[in-house]
C-alpha cells in the first residue's frame, strides 16, 4: 500500500455557499433557534450511522500543531473495531513500517508498538497511553482514534460553543474530497474569545455512506489580512465499514504484521 500522492483539496463554489446566520451576543435572545443547532443535527445523524457499524479500515491522515510547530502531514493504515475498542496502525509515511496496537482492557491498557529499520532490534515496547512518549508529537491520545471519536469532538465543541453569540455557519454541499462527494459544515467566530478554542471548524461528511470524513480546526488569525493557522487536520479515506475485524487483527502475534 502506499500514501496519497496528494493533499485533499477542497473543492467550493460561489454557488454551493449557504450562509445560515450571522449571531451576536445581544440579538442572540430574539433567535428561535441557534445558527449551531442545525450543524449539530447533521453532526449527530452522520454520528448515528456509526452506531450501525461493527469495524473499518481504510488511510487516515493527520497534521497537527505541537509544542508550537505544525507537524508534516502523516499516512497510515488502520483498523478500528468498535467493542472492545481496538485499533492497529501501520505507518505508511513518514515512520514507514512501524506499527501500533491498542486494545481496550488488554495489555494492561498500555500501548503495543514497534519501529522499522534499525530501530526494530529493540522489538515490542509497551507504551501507556497518556505517557510523554505516547504523546509526542500527538495532540490526543490513541484512545480518541477514530471516526466516532473525531466527529464526537466536533459535535461537543458545537454544543458548548451554542451556548453563546457571535458564531456564523456556511453550508458546502458540493465539495470534493479527493475523489469523494461531500457536504461540508464550516463554523466560525469573528474574534477571540475564552469560550472559544477555535476560530474555524470544517467538517466534512461524504455524501454516499453519510461517514464523517474528515474534520479541519484553525487557531484565529494573527491580525487583520492574515490567514487561520492551521492547528489540526484528520482526513480518513479509502473506508471499508464491517469488515469482520477479529482479536486476530489486533494481536502482534499475527504473523502479517512484524513485531
Amino acid at each position: 500500500m502506499t500514501a496519497p500522492t496528494a493533499r485533499p483539496r477542497l473543492v467550493r463554489t460561489v454557488a454551493a455557499l449557504t450562509v445560515l446566520a450571522v449571531t451576536a451576543v445581544p440579538a442572540l435572545a430574539q433567535q428561535k433557534e441557534h445558527p449551531l443547532a442545525p450543524a449539530i443535527r447533521v453532526a449527530k445523524s452522520s454520528r448515528k450511522t456509526l452506531d450501525g457499524i461493527a469495524d473499518y479500515q481504510g488511510v487516515f491522515s493527520k497534521q497537527e500543531l505541537v509544542n508550537g510547530r505544525l507537524q508534516d502531514p502523516e499516512f497510515m493504515f488502520v483498523k478500528i473495531r468498535h467493542q472492545p475498542f481496538s485499533v492497529y496502525l501501520k505507518f505508511l509515511k513518514p515512520h514507514e513500517g512501524r506499527e501500533v496496537i491498542y486494545v481496550d482492557g488488554q495489555n494492561d491498557g498500555n500501548i503495543l508498538a514497534h519501529e522499522s529499520g534499525i530501530a526494530s532490534l529493540v522489538g515490542t515496547v509497551a507504551i501507556p497511553v497518556n505517557s510523554p512518549k505516547a504523546m509526542s508529537n500527538n495532540r490526543y491520545p490513541i484512545t480518541r482514534m477514530g471516526l466516532k471519536s473525531m466527529v464526537q469532538g466536533v459535535i461537543d465543541q458545537w454544543e458548548e460553543e451554542s451556548k453563546y453569540g457571535e458564531t456564523e455557519v456556511k453550508y458546502f454541499p458540493n465539495a470534493k474530497l479527493q475523489e469523494m462527494e461531500c457536504k461540508v459544515i464550516q463554523s466560525s467566530h469573528p474574534r477571540p474569545r475564552k469560550q472559544f478554542k477555535f476560530h474555524m471548524t470544517r467538517l466534512f461528511i461524504d455524501k454516499k455512506t453519510n461517514l464523517p470524513v474528515r474534520v479541519e480546526q484553525y487557531g484565529f488569525p494573527a491580525g487583520p489580512g492574515a490567514r487561520p493557522p492551521l492547528l489540526e487536520q484528520y482526513t480518513f479515506s479509502r473506508v471499508k465499514v464491517d469488515q469482520n475485524l477479529t482479536g486476530a487483527d489486533f494481536d502482534p502475534r499475527n504473523p502479517a504484521y512484524g513485531f
